[in-house]
């Protein structure tokens, strides 16, 4: 008796984590007139740490001891 309440259980505890997770992933995905990913207006360019001006005269102004952060 005992093992049908749990396998009775058991299979409750499972329809009702598929419905859930089915349902999740029926509302991330994009509805049909929304196919075309946004573009931003224009293109936005990563700089590297090493290519950037501010970020080489900060590192500079750090070295010289100018830096009055601190």
């Amino acid at each position: 008796m005992y093992l049908l309440v749990a396998l009775a259980v058991t299979v409750l505890v499972i329809v009702l984590a598929w419905r859930g997770i089915g349902t999740a992933g029926q509302q991330d995905a994009p509805a049909a007139k929304d196919v075309r990913p946004h573009r931003p207006s224009r293109p936005t360019r990563i700089i590297a740490p090493d290519d950037d001006p501010e970020f080489l005269s900060e590192i500079d102004r750090r070295l010289r001891g100018e830096d009055k952060s601190n």
